[in-house]
């Protein structure tokens, strides 16, 4: 029997990812959402979820004792980051005045700004970036087998992901600036968008995870 084990700190929308996990996945896969220790690290793959503030995740995550839980389950089997669960796997945030974060990824968390615009009608921009946007893909994976190139995703945030390495990107998305949208290294892959969210799109990069051996 196969397990997903989707990682609960008290924060996100953790049963609308597990419904949706448990909807594409293949039978007799079993999905839970836990924080013990010893079902995250045994699952055969785990997602981490998330939605609020970068202090309050990452205060939960260690209220918890899940840090180098995280951090083992993001190096050793196919992992999935959504959100939150992928601001907080970077370095820093700048959300909250500064917040440190994982540092399982190199890079860091930035504002959007309190004077976005579109750069080209020059219409101020709303912030939280918030609704249905495309999604570039800048590099083949497995997870987006299936998922046409530009297809719309639901997005929440204020903050996005700047990585320290470029490499790193394997999606991005315009909202006043181009900003990265996915990314992914080894067996690890990340998204700022809600694939839970995101109908028919969303449920096929699940049911791509759910498939994934964790390589490239």
């Amino acid at each position: 029997m196969s397990s997903v084990a989707v990682i609960d700190y008290g924060m996100g929308n953790l049963r609308s990812v597990s419904k949706a996990l448990e909807h594409m996945a293949p039978a007799g896969t079993r999905v839970r959402v836990t924080d013990v220790e010893q079902e995250i690290l045994s699952a055969d793959r785990v997602v981490f979820p998330g939605v609020g503030a970068a202090r309050d995740c990452m205060e939960e995550i260690r209220s918890r004792g899940l840090e180098d839980v995280v951090r083992e389950a993001a190096a050793g089997k196919p992992f999935l980051g959504i959100c939150m669960g992928m601001q907080v796997l970077l370095e820093h945030s700048e959300e909250n005045g500064g917040t440190p974060c994982l540092g399982v990824l190199p890079g860091a968390v930035r504002y959007f700004g309190e004077r976005l615009s579109d750069p080209r009608s020059g219409e101020r921009l709303k912030i939280p970036h918030m609704g249905w946007n495309q999604v570039r893909q800048t590099r083949p994976h497995p997870l987006w087998n299936g998922i046409a190139q530009d297809t719309r995703f639901y997005f929440v945030h204020s903050y996005y992901v700047d990585p320290a390495d470029a490499a790193l990107s394997a999606a991005s998305t315009e909202y006043g600036l181009r900003f990265t949208a996915a990314v992914a290294r080894d067996n690890l892959f990340a998204v700022q968008f809600h694939p839970e969210k995101s109908q028919q799109a969303g449920l096929q990069l699940l049911a791509n995870f759910l498939a994934w051996d964790g390589t490239d």
